[in-house]
């Protein structure tokens, strides 16, 4: 089973997968309100929007880092 972390706020979770990562620097280039390396926990939830936040998301290369509406989170 892969290694997940997730970080969630009212509208849905952000799924991470750290050995799928890339580590590219997309997502906290486009996004650092919710996404900053320098800062733990790294992904902030609350951070923006969920329109940003989905939109930023899609732009991951490695598919790592996902969106899931408050529903449908995925479970381990």
């Amino acid at each position: 089973m892969q290694e997940t972390h997730k970080y969630t706020n009212e509208d849905g979770t952000i799924v991470w997968k750290p050995k799928q990562c890339e580590h590219t620097g997309i997502c906290f280039r486009g996004l650092q309100s919710v996404f900053d390396p320098r800062r733990r926990p790294w992904i902030v939830a609350d951070g923006a929007t969920t329109a940003e936040i989905t939109k930023q998301i899609a732009a991951c290369p490695s598919g790592a880092i996902s969106w899931h509406p408050k529903e449908q989170v995925p479970s381990e």
